[in-house]
């Protein structure tokens, strides 16, 4: 069953850093809709647990942040593209700051703030709060939104499929735009038609196509996959980037520690003998690279991965033991919490950890204002490729990219509203040929099947093989799909799965058509660099 239409001038789709920002700087002169397919705080961004990248000390510059970011991305950045949001990254600290984010503050009277650092970069440049950044920015952006009069909330609705003209009543309108979307109301289970001059895709990554993973389950690539099905170009996919340390555990699959606790002198180690239990196990990051554990990630994912398979280990060891206790506890008070909760005290005891997907580096193709291949649609943030991250993202560019991209598709958006015709009549959600399903264990058998191949298959170290074998799963799987979509009412599980099986696709189709090992797709087939450096970018096929 459906109802009618919910209209609004603008539809934010996603409710972590990139919606909130985007939406807090629309409704400046915009009545704004910020969907969100859970509760407004489940996204991704409640997790992040490092900082922010800004220059802020006067020993840093532009240039060596800038060149950082290139370095990590192996050269496959979009330099405009980074020199924008590192320019503009201080401005965005400062409004996170006006809207109470308690950054942590300098130890001396000439220090704002502290800095610590992380993997890759030159400086310390990293602001944060303790290490739970991402939470106190969450809930510092949601104040802001409720507190705004021009923000309508909308949670538990999961996004569908963007409405273009192809689903407008009638004929003659030949304008190819976004002119809303259509979204499942969890509580009632209808389908309601949501109308918009705009669309704002703020929905994250796809991590969640992994079988490990250190993102919350919502991150199954849903804006990918619709703005795909939309027509949009999709670029470098492959690149899939694995967090080296989230916690081995068996009650705990994904708990992150944060990239800090190596900036701030944390040693990779081997677990020690059984006969040599009571010693400390061997460093092993001088064997792949002279910048030890601050070494990018996708050296230190690729360095644990390797040192697993060659000795049969479940985990390595994250230690800190060396460190006082009181600046273990004082830095990382969060994981020391969840970690004595747990039955490890890493102050005496180094940490279990393990590489997990963690970021999706690839995604919907944005310029620098947000906007993607089809007029009216939008994409912020994780979901989108905006040549920052090239073959790799640098930590803590994550969410500055949500943070300088948010206010400058809002900008965008602002300026041309005014300009944009309203929406036309669009027809309702036809569920005249559709019954409900009495077969939900296909979509639990196939949405672990999926993530169980993509991590054998797709994972930190790939070759031809396994990618064909991979490719030959997901068509299976994308037809049986498929059929059950087009046969049974929608379910959220089912959408995600839907979206997932897509996003699989184009991840497998991105990593075979790279043949070299670049950033974050390492493959034993092609160990070497080509030049130039290419994007890969796949051209969709409208029906």
């Amino acid at each position: 069953m459906t109802v009618g239409p919910i209209e609004a001038d603008v539809i934010v789709v996603g409710s972590g850093a990139a919606g909130l920002t985007t939406a807090l700087n629309l409704a400046a002169g915009a009545k704004v809709l910020l969907l969100s397919k859970a509760d407004i705080s489940a996204g991704s961004t409640s997790w992040a647990q490092g900082g922010i990248a800004a220059v802020l000390d006067e020993g840093d510059t532009f240039e060596s942040h800038i060149e950082d970011t290139m370095v990590a991305g192996a050269g496959l950045n979009d330099r405009r593209a980074v020199e924008y949001v590192v320019e503009h990254a201080a401005a965005a600290i400062e409004r996170l700051a006006a809207l109470g984010v308690p950054f942590n503050p300098g130890e001396t009277v000439s220090e704002r703030w502290h800095l610590t650092r992380e993997g890759g970069h030159s400086a310390r440049r990293i602001v944060h709060v303790d290490d739970a950044t991402g939470w106190a920015v969450q809930k510092a952006l949601e104040k802001a939104a409720i507190a705004t009069p021009g923000i309508r909330f909308l949670p538990d609705h999961v996004a569908i499929d963007i409405i273009t003209e192809r689903h407008a009543e009638g004929h003659g309108f030949a304008e190819r735009r976004a002119l809303g979307l259509y979204a499942l109301d969890r509580r009632s289970g209808r389908v309601r038609r949501i109308l918009a001059k705009a669309v704002v895709l703020a929905t994250g990554g796809a991590s969640r196509v992994y079988r490990f993973s250190t993102n919350p389950d919502g991150s199954t690539g849903d804006g990918i996959a619709m703005a795909w099905r939309a027509g949009c170009r999709v670029s470098n996919m492959e690149f899939n980037q694995f967090h080296p340390t989230c916690l081995y555990h068996p009650q705990v699959k994904n708990f992150l520690i944060t990239e800090a606790m190596r900036g701030e002198g944390g040693i990779l180690r081997l677990p020690p003998a059984a006969d040599a239990a009571d010693q400390p196990g061997t460093a092993f990051m001088a064997s792949y690279d002279q910048r030890l554990e601050l070494a990018p990630r996708d050296v230190v994912a690729r360095a644990i991965d390797a040192e697993m398979k060659r000795l049969g280990l479940a985990h390595v060891l994250l230690d800190m033991t060396h460190k006082p206790a009181g600046f273990v506890e004082e830095h990382f008070p969060t994981i020391v919490k969840r970690l004595r909760e747990l039955g490890i005290d890493p102050v005496t005891q180094p940490i279990p950890v393990v590489p997990a997907a963690h970021y999706s580096c690839g995604g919907v193709l944005v310029d620098l204002h947000g906007r993607t291949d089809l007029a009216g649609l939008y994409a912020v943030g994780e979901v989108s490729q905006s040549g920052l991250h090239g073959a790799n993202r640098l930590a803590s560019n994550s969410l500055l990219e949500c943070l300088v991209f948010g206010a400058s598709a809002a900008d965008d958006i602002l300026a041309r509203l005014p300009v944009t015709p309203p929406p036309v009549p669009i027809r309702k959600w036809d569920e005249s040929r559709v019954t409900s399903s009495d077969e939900e264990v296909v979509v639990a058998h196939n949405w672990d099947e999926l993530r169980r191949f993509m991590w054998d298959y797709v994972g930190i170290v790939r070759t031809d093989r396994r990618l064909e074998r991979a490719a030959h799963r997901v068509a299976l799987l994308r037809q049986e799909i498929a059929d059950y979509y087009g046969n049974f009412r929608v379910t959220p599980d089912l959408l995600e799965l839907r979206n997932l099986v897509e996003v699989a696709d184009l991840i497998v189709r991105s990593a075979r058509a790279r043949k070299e090992s670049r950033g974050l797709h390492y493959t034993t087939d092609y160990p070497e660099q080509t030049n130039p450096p290419r994007d890969t970018i796949l051209y969709p096929t409208l029906d």
